[in-house]
């Protein structure tokens, strides 16, 4: 399998799924092509749904300068969606949207997996983040994406901006998670030995015919050789620009800690996955407001006490990487709450969930 992991290392790329609602009755609105009429190729995308866009930066330094390139699209496709009388927000889910209004994008890819997936397709409605970090080799791209796998609760619990689905306050602070775990090919990845194990294993699913590329795999981490890098895809969507530069800053970060423990020739825990995915579920259930086990122990811990120590051991790299300054966008949803307690605030005032839109619309302009 061809690569890129060829360095520098420790570039970040962000990737953010958007929502497109319209201007006054703030539903969910088909529109992705009129939006991309005016847009720059290569930074704003199409997704599965007619209702959702994708924003994505460059490859940058750290989190300054990825900063600057997020508030500019941010700031482009509000202008571009004001301007057709739309609106855009940034959230795990819409509260209200049902996915049985909602188009699928006229793409091959997308079409293709309708035909392939059906209901499990057309019912995923979800906007997630994604944090892309460079490395320069495909043995240290494969140990860090493995290290990764433990931080993944802590990375959703952080996150989690969806409590509302279909109308319904499910009880849940991430809804996304449960509505993507129906997708083959997802969630907590599989350890891989090495760059040979790694290759030969999707070699196998892309010979059998079940898979085009690894691309199809859509676990929370991958390493994604055609970027030459690790792609962390755990996190809903955030509201606030300084959430995903925080969540970014802290990623980058890891990742440049396993990295060294990778160059210090040093071996990874082995961690159960049943408890790796168990942590998953209650960072899904409960957020910031639960507890979690704090592994390799059989501690249950509250969640936040974990994501404090991982933000204490991230500040040094952050420092080093010039993406200290964004850990504050952690320090804030430590603080003042996650997506979802922000959004179950402004529920509880008058139970209107149009309330609840109209305030994730305005908090993700910049």
């Amino acid at each position: 399998m061809e690569h890129r992991f060829s360095g520098p290392s420790f570039t970040i790329g962000i990737e953010e799924e958007l929502m497109i609602v319209d201007a006054e009755s703030l539903a969910l609105s088909n529109a992705i092509e009129s939006m991309l009429e005016d847009a720059p190729l290569g930074e704003i995308k199409p997704e599965l749904h007619e209702s959702v866009l994708e924003v994505s930066t460059d490859p940058c330094r750290n989190t300054v300068e990825a900063g600057g390139q997020l508030r500019a699209l941010r700031k482009q496709v509000s202008e571009t969606a004001a301007a057709r009388g739309l609106a855009i927000g940034a959230a795990g889910t819409h509260p209200f949207a049902l996915w049985e209004d909602q188009r699928i994008v006229a793409r091959p890819r997308y079409r293709d997996l309708i035909a392939d997936l059906r209901f499990v397709a057309r019912q995923e409605v979800i906007f997630g983040c994604h944090v892309h970090v460079g490395l320069d080799g495909p043995e240290k791209a494969v140990h860090v994406a493995n290290g990764m796998r433990v931080h993944v609760p802590v990375l959703l619990a952080l996150s989690a901006s969806s409590p509302f689905w279909r109308a319904d306050e499910t009880g849940l602070a991430s809804s996304r998670m449960p509505i993507f775990r129906a997708f083959p090919r997802v969630g907590i990845p599989p350890a891989y030995a090495d760059w040979t194990d790694y290759q030969r294993r999707i070699a196998f699913m892309q010979e059998s015919g079940v898979i085009a590329d690894y691309t199809y795999l859509w676990y929370d981490v991958r390493p994604h050789p055609n970027f030459g890098t690790v792609e962390i895809r755990v996190m809903d969507s955030q509201t606030r620009v300084e959430h995903t530069l925080g969540l970014a800053a802290l990623i980058q970060a890891l990742v440049r800690e396993l990295a060294e423990h990778f160059d210090a020739g040093q071996s990874l825990s082995d961690y159960p996955y049943e408890m790796l995915d168990e942590n998953k579920w209650l960072a899904a259930r409960h957020g910031l407001d639960g507890e979690i086990v704090d592994l390799p122990s059989r501690d249950q811990v509250p969640t936040k006490e974990l994501a404090r120590r991982l933000l204490a051991r991230a500040r040094e790299h952050a420092q080093d990487l010039g993406s200290e300054a964004e850990l504050e966008g952690i320090e804030d949803l430590l603080q003042r709450g996650n997506g979802a307690q922000r959004q179950r605030v402004v529920y509880e005032a008058n139970h209107d969930l149009r309330e609840v839109v109209a305030e994730i619309v305005a908090a993700t302009a910049v």
